[in-house]
């Protein structure tokens, strides 16, 4: 089984509940699927990107910076590791968090461990 992540883009701010509580029944019921497939690996939410702290190093020295790594509409808000025998199944979760989510949904694998290679 390879390892894909799952990451949610969403605008900022929270929705009114009236949104966001059928959207997390949704959610909570797609990742009973996942353990109940054994396919869930772990996940979870991020806080909003003005929370973040860019780090960088130039010329050998550290350079910190409040704020995401670039202003946008959407930002990366969460992230799922499911573990998925193909691409095409990974992608299946994907569709089904998207339309869980109604939110655009990335799906990517990761390196294989301890390699670090695909």
């Amino acid at each position: 089984m390879r390892r894909y992540l799952i990451s949610m883009y969403q605008p900022e701010g929270t929705p009114p509940p009236e949104v966001l509580e059928p959207i997390m029944r949704e959610m909570d019921a797609l990742r009973e699927e996942l353990r109940a497939a054994g396919a869930w690996v772990f996940a979870g939410g991020l806080h909003p990107p003005a929370t973040a702290t860019v780090v960088r190093v130039e010329d050998g020295e550290t350079l910190l910076s409040d704020g995401p790594f670039i202003e946008a509409k959407e930002h990366f808000g969460g992230f799922t590791v499911i573990e998925a025998p193909d691409l095409d199944a990974a992608l299946e979760w994907g569709r089904r968090y998207a339309r869980a989510t109604t939110l655009p949904v990335e799906v990517r694998p990761l390196y294989d461990e301890p390699a670090g290679r695909p």
